[in-house]
C-alpha cells in the first residue's frame, strides 16, 4: 500500500508551485516531478493546503479530510495518481458544500493530467 507523506521543507513547496498545475472550481493542483531521493517506492509525496481565508478551523480540516480521502480511493485504482510526482492540492470553499460524488470524478479527471 502507497503511503501519502507530506512536503515539509518551504523550497519544496516553492519548486512544486512552479511546476505544471491544474485549477477546478473544488481544488487546484501543482505538481513537479519527484525532486526528493525516495528509497521507498511505496511513498507518494502529497501535501493538502488550505488558504485561511476559508471559514474557521473546522471548515478547512473537513474539505482537508475530504480531499484525502479522495486520494486514499484514487491510490487503490491502479494508474489513477502517478507516483512520480510530487502533488500539492489546494482546497476551495466550494468543496465543502458539494459531496463525495461531485468530487471524485473530477478529481480523477485532474490527475489523468499529469
Amino acid at each position: 500500500m502507497i503511503k501519502l507523506e507530506s512536503l515539509k521543507k518551504n523550497q519544496h513547496f516553492k519548486l512544486v508551485l512552479k511546476e505544471k498545475k491544474v485549477h477546478t472550481d473544488f481544488f487546484s493542483i501543482f505538481a513537479a516531478k519527484n525532486f526528493i531521493s525516495n528509497r521507498n517506492k511505496n511513498l507518494l509525496y502529497i501535501s493538502f493546503v488550505m488558504k485561511k481565508k476559508i471559514g474557521n478551523a473546522v471548515k478547512r480540516n473537513k474539505i482537508r479530510r475530504k480531499l484525502k480521502a479522495i486520494v486514499h480511493k484514487l491510490l487503490k485504482i491502479k494508474g489513477a495518481i502517478n507516483s512520480n510526482y510530487t502533488y500539492i492540492v489546494f482546497g476551495k470553499s466550494k468543496a465543502y458544500e458539494k459531496n463525495h460524488k461531485i468530487l471524485f470524478p473530477a478529481m480523477q479527471k485532474s490527475f489523468k493530467k499529469f
